[in-house]
């Protein structure tokens, strides 16, 4: 039987769409009710409580754990303070990504990493010579995100304490219930929001301490689903949807690297150490990208027109999409779409892809295939800067 996470007592009596998906060895919730809509407004005008404890997390700690870092992340970890937490992907000795996750300097020498895929062993491997140690605490570090515009009224009530202070990608410590926690303001959907990092075994109390404060915000669970749709608005990526890992792709051309999946800001070239990937990724800079990772936006009178013609209203998606839809630019393919969505707060059809790199001008225009009552067909796009999706409230 596929485990539940820690907070699986709490989840799965609210699950009443039972509607579950593995994801890292746990079952979690895709969605609590059988719409995925009140989920996803939670996240955009209240707060929303979502299980994220199945994301992998290791401890790295010692010594050398910053020099372990910089070796294998291509930003500048060394830089990061006690309290920071910053974002980055790694690679392979080509350049290319093998996965991506946040990197929280909890103490002078001990950080915590999150990941998508299992990454111990990469880690330990690049580790010889130093004096450090990686733990995988995935199993006892159970992980709960409250997202959304009142995140921070929700936890301050349970923590009794201000998060004012809390800039975005910092962290903090505070007692919430009967458990010590750390609180990172960082999440996967491009709102304000807080992810919490506490031991498994006092998931559920924290759980039930959360609900409490949260009830008189509209503090609502919400699945997988909801904060794929505000992960899409955000532009943010998703491993082997929105990217191969290098260590999955079956050929050469399934892989990226950080500047063709538009995280060209974090790579730190000129940092002193060296790191895993730096000199291809210098090559690639000085010759540019062949692929370019970018926002599209549907024409709506173009897809309504398509529909229109067979006698049908536009048929919009109720969830996000994943898959490579093909792009095409003055007839020939250009690329691909790698997921998209209905923006319920934008009301447009947007979608993240790649595409060549000549094409990735925000505002050039080009055409995204669209299946029309089983009829393949073409539907005007746009180049749309990203993310889609930006409130000031996320950083402010």
């Amino acid at each position: 039987m596929i485990p539940g996470t820690p907070f699986h007592s709490r989840t799965a009596p609210l699950c009443q769409a039972q509607n579950w998906r593995r994801w890292a060895g746990y079952i979690v919730a895709s969605s609590y009710e059988p719409a995925v809509e009140r989920e996803y407004y939670a996240i955009r005008s209240s707060a929303a409580l979502i299980d994220v404890s199945p994301l992998y997390k290791y401890l790295v700690h010692g010594p050398d754990a910053a020099r372990l870092l910089d070796r294998v992340m291509t930003r500048a970890i060394s830089r990061c303070a006690v309290g920071q937490v910053m974002y980055s992907p790694w690679c392979d000795s080509d350049g290319h990504v093998i996965d991506d996750g946040t990197i929280s300097r909890l103490d002078d020498d001990r950080f915590r990493v999150t990941a998508a895929d299992p990454n111990l062993r990469w880690f330990q491997d690049n580790s010889h010579g130093l004096d450090v140690q990686v733990e995988d605490v995935s199993d006892a570090t159970a992980a709960l995100a409250v997202q959304g515009p009142a995140s921070r009224l929700v936890l301050e009530k349970a923590t009794r304490a201000s998060l004012e202070q809390v800039g975005y990608y910092r962290l903090t410590r505070a007692r919430l219930g009967p458990a010590d926690v750390t609180i990172s303001r960082t999440g996967y959907t491009g709102d304000l929001g807080y992810e919490i990092w506490l031991e498994a075994s006092q998931a559920e109390p924290v759980w039930d301490v959360l609900r409490d404060a949260g009830e008189p915000h509209g503090l609502t669970p919400a699945g997988i689903l909801a904060m794929d749709i505000a992960r899409v608005e955000a532009g943010l990526l998703l491993i082997e949807v929105d990217y191969i890992s290098s260590r999955r792709a079956l050929i050469e051309s399934q892989k990226s690297s950080p500047f063709e999946l538009g995280l060209g800001w974090a790579v730190a070239l000129d940092k002193e150490t060296r790191f895993m990937g730096q000199e291809a990724l210098r090559r690639e800079k000085a010759r540019g990208s062949e692929w370019a990772f970018v926002g599209l936006e549907v024409d709506w009178e173009s897809l309504q027109s398509l529909y229109h013609e067979v006698g049908l209203p536009v048929q919009l998606p109720a969830v996000a999409w994943r898959g490579g839809t093909p792009v095409y630019g003055e007839g020939r393919y250009i690329g691909r779409v790698t997921s998209g969505c209905w923006s319920p707060i934008l009301k447009k059809l947007i979608a993240l892809g790649q595409i060549e790199s000549s094409w990735g001008r925000p505002g050039t225009e080009m055409a995204l295939e669209v299946t029309v009552e089983h009829v393949r067909r073409q539907a005007r796009a746009v180049v749309t800067p990203l993310p889609f999706f930006n409130p000031p409230r996320k950083k402010g």
